[in-house]
């Protein structure tokens, strides 16, 4: 359920600020409505924020199991990350100027060790010599007036040393060769190969003093929470509203919140304990109302899952957790399929929890949840008889009796005649699990339908509500007709004198024109059908929107075939290696792979399709848009 709130509104003396948010955050009761604080102490809070997370990501990189972890005050936790964020800009400058002395030494590689002072002391000498490397053909062409020697060629360039006499005509010469001439290191080789050497020996000792930090890691996490305590506690105090009642320079001010219900009487006792003004409101749909669920503890299992998604559904929105949970624990089975992948997350999962029971710590609900799932696949694949995508021969005879008929692969190529049609027509396996599927979309889009006709139990909008159960019915059958298979689900079926696919179609005409005239009611049903002719557009497209939502959770028995067909592959690649000894290694290493891979592509479809069938197709007919934000209230506690 979602949990009550009211709306309360805090008149305080405006020098009282601090005084009051210390003991607001004492009580630790209250959901203080954002806003947006100023000032220097502000954002000298969050530059050291800034600075502890970027020591902290240097840290985390270094940290490993066998380090251990060190307590130490905010204080000193902040000391230590200054010296860590000093280290680190010291290593970008090492790391620079390493780049620049090794494009350095790769730009004069090709010249061998070179020493420019040593031209420097023949140029005093009256020798002046300068390095060149240009085109074969080109160096062919300078003729008898410029002295030079040959280094090395190769057949399309040379390099030389030119040694200039001084001439006019040679000076002339070698300024049209500057194209060639071959820039001088600023110092010699083997000084820049030490410059180079001692750069990475200092980038080496930062590492390794950057590593000696990483004892203190969960600390440098603690000091952040504890400053971003400071800067809610800041933002809250300079952002508050206040209004100047005097000249002398007298003030009020005041914030809006909200708490839960049944903390009311907490808040209103401590108000007048502090002689605090308080002004409670119900909220209104205007109103930033924070969310808060609370469910039994089976049900709060799918908290990790939504808290991983970041859904929380609006205040004045559904509370769908139990259904959440519900429908995803079977959409994981029937994507998974397989019984024996089902095992394996169980048993991962069990070893987990018995490590977790034997530290005598707190189970996470996270892998009760994993848990779940697995014996959710386990149950799916008894029923349908997959077990490590192994064919049905080869499964032991007793695992095929669990299975149900009609949907088993047992029975894959059965054909399955339904009494109606006198043996002549028949659906197959495959058939039998897309109505299967069909059906889900078909139960869990009338409970959405159902909780919206409660919510609208005391008004005549309800009937607009029954309107869109009668469409799903009736649009369901023509799913069967159109994508099952229509000769045995035809329209001119007729069951113990019944004509099913007459009353299907009724049922959508009649639903259609029930919610076309009262959905919009708001008092008037004129005024209620007026409003559905001004979006006659997108009414007539809700119809087909029914009819493509049914027919969406087909991608369960879709992305479910396509998962065993891959597991099936990887065993018939696999089980030419497993009779030669030698090859078995390889076989092995083949069957983890592939399942492994398999299974991951597994979790991508249950997010992708599992999932988005509850966010999207069973939400959009709740006229769910999961805008609601989480509702945290102003405490001392630091969340780990």
């Amino acid at each position: 359920m979602i949990v009550p709130m009211k709306k309360v509104s805090l008149i305080i003396m405006g020098d009282k600020k601090s005084e009051t948010l210390s003991k607001l955050r004492k009580l630790g009761i209250l959901h203080i409505e954002s806003v947006e604080g100023s000032g220097k102490k502000l954002e000298e809070l969050k530059e050291a924020v800034s600075l502890l997370e970027s020591a902290l990501f240097s840290v985390s990189e270094k940290k490993n199991k066998k380090i251990k972890q060190e307590n130490v005050d905010s204080e000193k936790a902040f000391s230590v990350a200054k010296q860590i964020i000093s280290l680190e800009e010291e290593k970008k400058l090492c790391s620079a100027e390493k780049i620049t002395l090794s494009a350095e030494l790769d730009r004069i590689a090709a010249w061998g060790e070179i020493d420019p002072a040593e031209f420097g002391g023949l140029k005093e000498k009256g020798i002046g010599i300068s390095l060149y490397e240009m085109p074969l053909k080109e160096y062919g062409n300078l003729g008898e007036n410029v002295k030079t020697l040959s280094i090395e060629k190769t057949k399309s360039s040379v390099k030389f040393l030119l040694i200039e006499s001084g001439t006019e005509e040679e000076t002339e010469i070698v300024n049209s060769l500057k194209t060639y001439r071959f820039e001088m290191p600023a110092t010699s080789t083997a000084e820049i190969k030490e410059k180079l050497g001692n750069t990475n020996s200092r980038i080496e000792e930062i590492d390794e003093k950057i590593s000696s930090f990483a004892g203190v890691a969960d600390s440098i996490k603690t000091a952040i929470r504890a400053y971003e305590k400071e800067i809610e506690f800041e933002v809250y105090e300079t952002g508050m509203a206040n209004e100047t009642l005097s000249a002398d320079g007298k003030s009020v001010a005041y914030f809006t919140g909200y708490v839960e219900e049944e903390n009311l009487e907490k808040l209103k006792s401590t108000a007048k304990e502090n002689s605090w003004g308080l002004l409670v409101e119900e909220p209104t749909e205007e109103d930033n109302v924070p969310t808060k669920l609370k469910n039994n503890k089976f049900v709060s299992l799918i908290y990790p899952l939504t808290d991983f998604l970041g859904t929380v559904p609006g205040y004045f929105e559904y509370d769908i957790s139990g259904w959440f949970l519900g429908f995803i624990l079977i959409f994981f089975g029937i994507i998974f399929g397989d019984g024996g992948y089902g095992l394996l997350i169980t048993g991962v999962t069990g070893i987990l929890i018995a490590k977790t029971l034997a530290a005598k710590k707190k189970v996470s609900p996270a892998f009760l949840l994993v848990g779940l799932f697995g014996l959710s696949t386990i149950l799916w694949g008894t029923l349908t008889c997959t077990w490590f995508g192994l064919s049905p021969e080869q499964i032991p005879e007793w695992l095929q009796k669990l299975s149900v008929p009609v949907i088993s692969n047992v029975y894959a190529d059965r054909i399955w005649c339904p009494p109606w049609t006198n043996g002549e027509y028949g659906l197959t396996t495959a058939q039998n699990l897309q109505i299967f599927c069909f059906s889900l979309a078909l139960v869990q889009l009338t409970v959405a339908h159902l909780k919206v006709a409660a919510r609208n139990r005391k008004s005549i909008k309800i009937l607009g509500d029954i309107g869109a159960i009668m469409q799903l019915v009736g649009i369901f059958y023509v799913v069967l007709s159109f994508v099952v298979n229509a000769q045995v689900f035809p329209f001119g079926l007729v069951i113990s004198g019944i004509p099913v696919g007459t009353v299907a179609l009724v049922l959508v005409i009649v639903g259609f024109v029930m919610s076309f005239v009262f959905s919009n009611y708001n008092g008037s049903i004129g005024k209620s059908i007026l409003e559905s002719l001004k979006n006659i557009v997108s009414v007539l497209l809700g119809v087909v929107n029914v009819f493509s939502d049914i027919v969406s959770y087909i991608r369960l028995w879709a992305v479910g075939l396509a998962g065993a067909a891959i597991s099936a592959t990887v065993n018939e690649l696999a089980s030419p290696l497993l009779g030669n000894f030698l090859f078995m290694i390889i076989a092995i290493v083949l069957l983890v792979f592939g399942h492994g891979l398999n299974m991951i592509l597994n979790v991508l479809s249950v997010i992708v399709h599992g999932i988005r069938l509850n966010t999207l197709e069973f939400s959009s007919h709740l006229d769910m848009s999961w805008s609601g934000h989480k509702f945290r209230p102003f405490e001392e506690q630091i969340e780990n």
